[in-house]
């Protein structure tokens, strides 16, 4: 899924053009103090959560819904941000109309905005949250 985000950003937010990434390594950045230097949107999973689940014979079947994460960086280059926020404005509004109501594949619904937030802003970088969630549903043969 994160994959698919990351791709798809590239392909429809040219703003970002390609400086998109997964976030496999953010933990490992974020504990020595700094971030990727030519990276302007990371994608990362936020969480799952079930529903009542429904138990037929020879079948479980549970709807969830999963939450994506998509951070966006801006430079700080004024003590109170207001400047990188009014450029990173734009950028939210591109990153939300490429990816709601857009399913990445065989899901049963399509990414609904769930909200953002700034997260931080220190070192000299603002980064803006804007997460999405999708609903999909397990079913497992039992």
């Amino acid at each position: 899924m994160i994959d698919a985000v990351v791709a798809r950003l590239k392909a429809e937010v040219p703003d970002l053009g390609s400086r998109v990434e997964g976030a496999l390594d953010l933990a490992d950045m974020l504990r020595a103090g700094r971030l990727p230097e030519n990276t302007n949107a990371i994608v990362l999973p936020v969480g799952l959560a079930g529903r009542a689940a429904d138990a037929a014979s020879g079948l479980y079947r549970q709807a969830f819904t999963e939450t994506v994460g998509v951070l966006l960086l801006a430079r700080v280059h004024d003590r109170t941000g207001r400047r990188a926020l009014g450029r990173i404005r734009p950028l939210i509004m591109e990153v939300v109309e490429a990816i709601a109501g857009w399913t990445p594949g065989d899901q049963l619904g399509v990414f609904q905005l769930k909200g953002g937030r700034i997260v931080s802003m220190t070192g000299g970088t603002l980064i803006y949250q804007v997460e999405f969630t999708i609903d999909d549903q397990l079913r497992i043969a039992t």
